[in-house]
């Protein structure tokens, strides 16, 4: 069935055909809307599941430790300074391998205040051992949400996943979306039971103290555990487009006009779709342009990246948060991912990267357009937005 709808909604729909059972929730700006939409369901018994109100974004998530841990599936969702508060939990919760699926509707960082998007939230959790997947449309924000419960749950993976949207730019827009069936997902996400959980029958601990002679272990499981779940996350998004007909790239990335591209364009979120009409335009002039769309950024797609960018001249990193003091968070492991296909084929790909669009500043086609016309210098440069 199609309807045009708010990717918040879609997100709640999304989440609600799989079923899940308990929903911790607390609001903030600009995701509020995930949260709202799916009490309305729990209200209306369209979803039953328990709704645990919480005091803040941290006691939000650490019910959801509690919920997945005692084998419920478990939704929650969060922005910006509700993401950097519920820091301490998401390495716990990762660590106990507890496979919650969260959405978040990316916001930039206070101070100074800023209710807008960028994906500094997102990107300062990147180490937290969450899978990260980002949406550039509603239909794939629904999609995904609805993906990354099978990734999650899968028994090689075990692990949390964020689904990231650009908060207002992609929040709060309304757009066509097909959504499927109740029997549809039920299909493609099985009944969840949780292999290892809390139960008095056969006692289990979680989380417990683990000293110098085997933290690492957990820790070196936990990496490949995420490493590995590439194969699970391509291999889902695979599937989904057997049952669907739709698909997103190889679940990983996203290629746009590249074949015989030597030059190209590599952003997340909604800036893809600016960025297509960009290269839609500089192709028609003669300009051999194309673009690379990041989805998933943890694990990051390094092999898949050094691909893509293997015949190119130019690439250009269009980045919308900074790790302050170095660079852009994209920029630099895009970097280091390419200096290994150098080393290997000594090739050489020029590399420039832009911080864009920080607290919700448009990134127009000029925008982009600059950064491609100014590609010649190697590192990053700020570009600001003029009307």
């Amino acid at each position: 069935m199609k309807k045009v709808i708010e990717a918040s909604k879609a997100i709640a729909i999304g989440a609600k055909l799989c079923r899940p059972e308990v929903l911790p929730i607390y609001p903030i700006t600009p995701q509020t809307h995930i949260v709202e939409e799916l009490a309305s369901m729990v209200a209306d018994g369209e979803l039953n599941a328990e709704i645990i109100h919480a005091e803040s974004e941290h006691s939000a998530i650490s019910a959801g430790v509690g919920a997945s841990a005692a084998g419920a599936r478990t939704f929650t969702a969060t922005s910006s300074q509700g993401l950097a508060l519920m820091n301490e939990i998401l390495h716990i919760t990762s660590g106990m391998r507890l496979p919650i699926v969260m959405a978040v509707a990316n916001r930039s960082l206070s101070a100074p205040i800023n209710i807008w998007n960028d994906h500094q939230d997102s990107m300062s959790a990147r180490d937290t051992g969450w899978i990260q997947l980002y949406a550039e449309s509603s239909q794939e924000a629904l999609d995904t949400t609805i993906q990354a419960f099978k990734i999650a749950e899968h028994k090689d993976v075990q692990l949390p996943v964020m689904v990231c949207i650009d908060g207002f730019q992609l929040s709060h827009v309304f757009e066509p979306a097909d959504i499927p069936t109740q029997e549809e997902v039920d299909k493609f996400v099985p009944a969840h039971r949780q292999e290892f959980r809390l139960d008095t029958a056969k006692p289990i601990t979680f989380g417990p103290i683990a000293f110098p002679d085997t933290f690492m272990r957990f820790k070196e499981d936990q990496q490949k555990a995420t490493l590995e779940s590439s194969a699970i996350i391509k291999q889902t998004n695979k599937e989904f487009a057997g049952q669907f007909k739709r698909s997103y790239g190889d679940g990983l990335i996203e290629l746009y006009k590249m074949e015989k591209a030597d030059t190209a364009i590599m952003c997340i979120g909604t800036i893809a779709g600016t960025t297509r009409t960009v290269i839609d335009e500089l192709r028609k002039k003669g300009q051999k342009v194309g673009l690379i769309r990041i989805r998933c950024f943890r694990p990051f797609p390094a092999e898949e990246i050094s691909k893509a960018v293997s015949g190119l001249k130019t690439l250009i990193i269009l980045d919308r948060a900074v790790s302050y003091g170095n660079q852009g968070p994209l920029y630099t492991e895009v970097s280091a991912a390419i200096n290994e296909l150098r080393a290997k084929n000594k090739k050489s790909v020029t590399i420039k990267g832009y911080i864009v669009g920080l607290g919700g500043q448009d990134v127009t086609p000029e925008v982009i357009k600059q950064a491609v016309n100014c590609a010649d210098k190697k590192g990053t440069e700020w570009i600001y937005h003029s009307a």
